[in-house]
């Protein structure tokens, strides 16, 4: 092969001694430039394995000279956001949850808290747009079970709905009427008839009139005498067309045989005051939110004397 070689006139170039059809490559060297560039790089390489993570081994990493670590670095950003959070964390806590809305300011960057920390903890149930769905909430209209105010909200989402292990939670249990034997297949029926017509979704017949007494001796105790429900008892209220599992015949066929035990979890064990505070105005937010309740004469006049339900 070296016997072929031969410097090209024109450009005094030795060839590589390939030749085909008259045409010869030329054993042309890299640019400088290029060449240099490429030793720099290998350097740089072997610069960045001694000081970065980038070895695999058989359960980690080698961790480089520098202890540098995207987690690390992800922590060192969190850290330094809370820490900006802080005041804002510090006046949540610090009063009255009513309180809050007097701050706009203050309230806003609850609402904005709220709004992040919903996505990371609450949309797998109540979904993005915290519309629910069949067995879970809507949290943007104005029927609430437990109540709608900043206080309530915040209890609800501290304590949750039928933790058995916790005894300051939201506890409620609908007899299964039809699975338990309380009454019969064609009461049931009945009884749908009355609820039915409580939501205008029926008009008035014999079914719905036998149903009526159905509803006053076993259902009144809780969702009323009027069917208005009782959020002391997280009752729903049924003369609205707003219901968590539905309101058809199947449906609600289903609810009275069976009965409904949703649960929720209670996030005071989870999540720290400032958050759940947040998750409160950012609930409270969504259109639905009411104002705290008024108390009566007679409760204001107890805690002026020092009396209480349990003196």
């Amino acid at each position: 092969m070296s016997e072929k070689k031969r410097v090209d006139e024109p450009t005094g170039t030795e060839t590589v001694g390939h030749e085909w059809d008259g045409i010869e490559e030329l054993d042309t060297p890299m640019p400088r430039w290029w060449v240099l560039t490429f030793y720099a790089t290998i350097i740089w390489a072997i610069g960045y394995v001694i000081l970065y993570p980038a070895i695999p081994m058989l359960h980690s990493a080698s961790e480089g000279l520098l202890g540098w670590s995207s987690r690390g670095d992800y922590a060192m950003q969190v850290a330094e956001r809370q820490k900006q959070l802080e005041p804002v964390r510090l006046a949540l806590v610090s009063q009255d949850i009513e309180a809050i809305g007097n701050d706009p300011q203050l309230l806003q960057q609850a609402i904005e808290g709220g709004r992040s920390a919903f996505k990371v903890h609450c949309v797998q149930c109540h979904g993005s747009g915290a519309a629910g769905s069949k067995g879970y909430p809507n949290l943007n209209d104005d029927d609430w079970l437990w109540g709608g105010d900043l206080t309530a909200i915040e209890y609800t989402l501290s304590h949750g709905i039928r933790n058995p292990d916790h005894d300051k939670t939201r506890f409620s249990q609908m007899p299964a009427f039809g699975k338990d034997g309380i009454l019969q297949s064609n009461e049931i029926q009945d009884l749908v008839s009355y609820v039915r017509l409580l939501s205008g979704r029926e008009k008035q017949s014999a079914a719905a009139r036998r149903g009526a007494a159905l509803f006053e001796t076993n259902c009144a105790v809780c969702h009323g005498p009027d069917g208005k429900g009782d959020r002391v008892q997280g009752a729903p209220n049924l003369t609205d067309a707003i219901s968590l599992y539905g309101l058809d015949r199947a449906t609600l066929t289903e609810t009275i045989t069976n009965a409904r035990y949703g649960v929720m979890p209670r996030w005071g064990q989870r999540l720290d005051p400032a958050t759940i505070r947040m998750l409160a105005a950012y609930v409270h937010s969504l259109g639905g939110g009411e104002k705290a309740p008024v108390a009566e004469p007679a409760a204001e006049a107890k805690v002026e004397s020092g009396e209480d339900e349990q003196s």
